[in-house]
């Protein structure tokens, strides 16, 4: 077996058959399914079951609710395949999506393999990076939230790559994806881009995220963790990942968290961190407010074709 798709599956019965209608239409011959069931209160577990029953390259594990981290996991030490593909259930693969990763990282030799996306409305991401990329450039374009290209899905990992790596505690249920590939960077695989569009992402999906101080305070623990020995050689880029986390926080009308946290969290911003991040900081929440919101309405208008 070549290649293993593991999917997280949680309630997303309006999405899972077209999801794997996209994986069964695949022209690659060597290559599985593996839609993980995480304790599903809809009908998803059951279309699951009944698209194993129709289609012997899908199987279907059925799991107590235990988060998406903990379900990729369970996906992973279930797979046969050399190579992993990592799908949502409200996404789907574009044609061809399998031959063209597996050609990528069979003649690149790399360990990961990084193509671009597509909306549903049919927008495509930019291409940022071509060719190989130092994984430290990349782990600080993960943390500072400046990656416009995917972390997790349209990407295929060498299986040994994801070894201790899906341990993120299901309290972090926005950025686990990111952490992720924080992890596997630190391991200095050789990391090849393609521009070739291999995902249609699927926009707008409703989800109960809710941004609080505490998750994002084991967030940043965890962060650091990831780095270990060298935290600071990435001290910058933490410090405006903290930053950035704490304008959502204003924008949303949450000031409290200045003095709560990220005073003392950040502290003092070098000339490293952008501008307008150092003057956002500087000023009271009232006054930094509608300086972040109107910085978002431009970078909407900006980046509205991605």
């Amino acid at each position: 077996m070549e290649v293993s798709i593991i999917i997280p599956v949680y309630n997303k019965a309006s999405y899972i058959n077209d999801c794997l209608d996209s994986l069964l239409q695949q022209d690659f011959d060597s290559f599985e399914i593996i839609a993980v069931d995480d304790g599903s209160t809809d009908d998803s577990g059951r279309i699951c079951d009944e698209r194993a029953a129709q289609d012997q390259q899908v199987r279907v594990i059925h799991t107590d609710n235990g988060g998406v981290t903990a379900a990729r996991r369970q996906g992973v030490e279930q797979a046969k395949g050399k190579y992993i593909l990592f799908v949502d259930a409200d996404d789907r693969l574009l044609p061809h999506t399998i031959q063209t990763l597996y050609d990528a990282i069979i003649q690149s030799g790399a360990d990961e393999v990084i193509a671009t996306f597509r909306t549903h409305s049919g927008i495509l991401s930019p291409v940022v990076y071509e060719g190989f990329v130092d994984a430290d450039v990349l782990i600080r374009d993960v943390i500072t939230n400046k990656n416009r290209f995917p972390v997790l899905w349209s990407i295929m990992f060498r299986r040994e790559l994801l070894s201790d790596v899906l341990d993120t505690p299901r309290e972090i249920i926005e950025g686990e994806d990111k952490l992720m590939q924080v992890k596997i960077l630190m391991k200095r695989p050789r990391v090849f881009f393609i521009a070739q569009p291999a995902y249609l992402y699927t926009l707008g999906v409703p989800n109960s995220r809710r941004h609080s101080l505490a998750r994002e305070q084991l967030y940043d623990k965890l962060l650091e963790t990831a780095l270990g020995s060298r935290v600071q050689e990435f001290s910058d880029a933490l410090k405006l990942h903290k930053i950035k986390e704490y304008e959502r926080f204003i924008f949303d009308g949450n000031d409290d968290v200045r003095h709560q946290y990220y005073l003392s969290a950040v502290g003092k911003p070098s000339k490293a961190i952008p501008l307008y991040d150092r003057l956002v900081f500087a000023l009271p929440p009232m006054l930094a407010r509608p300086v972040i919101k109107l910085y978002r309405k431009l970078i909407t208008i900006k980046q509205r074709g991605l």
